[in-house]
């Protein structure tokens, strides 16, 4: 029967199963498990027992192509990216990486799997005795991520912008994004402008922060580099019993970009105690004893390679990307929840309300933020002080 056949007419355990000889697995092929934890894509984690009785697991997962209109594209970005890696992990001796994401080829050599009605699929290794935290519990949880995400700029950092495709065009250009919010909310599609017009009121009242870094990009005051674009803690794998950072992983975002929107989202996800989706706006707020540990772990990884112009800005960077990822949930739920995935009503408009509450509170410690990152990280790490 062919593959497509088999998406259409089988159950989820038999499609994954399909996949198997598709992407030369060998073993017996026992169970699936679906994974929840991202917004975007379907993954699922499947366990194999192999000739001598041992068993070893993979990850399978469909490339979303509504919100990845070329997915040959997305596809181009992480074979890059994991080949450079894997080429740089042969010649630095000190990384935090113990793993890297490695991708199996499928039928005819190439990376991935076109199922027609089915889309895009990849299969991957699964990173084994590790987990991964959607808020950080301990400095040090944050510090790890930080660190393991600036260590994945610092492998990328000699590798040409040019030869990475923007898989999402001006995915940070947050005067679009802003733009766009307006529009949504002037068509009101679906009509839920009313449930939200203070959270509207509270964006529109910031519009001045939309500018800052866009301006100094087209000043060509930040260097364009190969960033994530997505640095939630989530995107880091830690060590079951260390915590230490072994793998980033989640590279369909990687693009040309200002490492700075990627230090932004560090601070947005790690140092909030609260999900990104509660309910409860009192349990959302900048913890400082996070930021310290995030912008250490960030510079320890990025000395080498960042700039006086980037470390200036890495303390409002958070409050940036903390306000776009507001202006992206509550569009998305003014256009009818077609992005993000939801589980809830009105999911979308409680992650932006959790969002535009986090910018409250690092307004109000952007002073000790700034101190922070001006007058005590250089003397930890190293870095000269005439860079600040």
């Amino acid at each position: 029967m062919p593959l497509s056949a088999v998406f259409h007419t089988s159950s989820l355990q038999k499609q994954v199963a399909a996949l198997s000889d598709a992407f030369a697995i060998a073993g017996e092929f026992l169970h699936c498990d679906v994974i929840n934890s991202g917004h975007i894509n379907m993954t699922f984690r499947a366990t194999y027992r192999k000739p001598d009785g041992t068993t070893r697991r993979y990850i399978f997962q469909r490339v979303n192509d509504a919100v990845f209109p070329c997915p040959r594209d997305v596809m181009h970005n992480v074979e890059k990216v994991t080949n450079h890696i894997r080429w740089k992990m042969l010649r630095v001796l000190k990384t935090p990486f113990r793993q890297t994401l490695n991708l199996y080829s499928a039928r005819g050599g190439r990376k991935y799997l076109e199922i027609p009605g089915s889309g895009f699929w990849r299969c991957y290794n699964c990173i084994e005795n590790t987990h991964t935290f959607d808020v950080a519990d301990h400095p040090r949880q944050a510090y790890e991520a930080a660190r393991a995400f600036g260590a994945f700029q610092q492998l990328l950092c000699d590798m040409n912008p040019e030869d990475i495709h923007e898989t999402i065009p001006f995915f940070h250009h947050t005067r679009r994004r802003f733009d766009h919010l307006e529009k949504a909310a002037a068509a009101d599609s679906h009509g839920r402008l009313n449930t939200c017009r203070k959270e509207l009121d509270f964006i529109r009242r910031r519009e001045r922060y939309v500018d800052v870094l866009l301006d100094l990009q087209e000043r060509g005051e930040l260097p364009v580099r190969i960033v994530h674009n997505d640095t939630k803690i989530n995107n880091v794998m830690l060590d079951r019993e260390t915590d230490k950072a072994v793998c980033v992983i989640d590279l369909d975002t990687v693009m040309p970009g200002s490492v700075l929107y990627d230090f932004g989202d560090m601070v947005r996800t790690m140092t909030s105690p609260a999900a990104e989706d509660e309910e409860n706006l009192d349990k959302t707020f900048l913890r400082m004893p996070m930021f310290e540990a995030v912008v250490k772990g960030y510079l320890e990884a990025a000395r080498d390679f960042i700039t006086p112009q980037e470390v200036s800005k890495l303390a409002f960077s958070g409050l940036l990307i903390t306000l776009e990822t507001g202006i992206r949930f509550l569009t998305d739920y003014l256009e009818g929840d077609v992005y993000f995935k939801t589980k809830k009503e009105r999911h979308n408009l409680h992650r932006a309300r959790t969002q535009l509450r986090l910018v409250e509170s690092m307004e109000e410690q952007m002073p000790e933020m700034e101190e922070w990152r001006s007058k005590k990280i250089w003397r930890m790490v190293g870095i000269s002080a005439i860079m600040f």
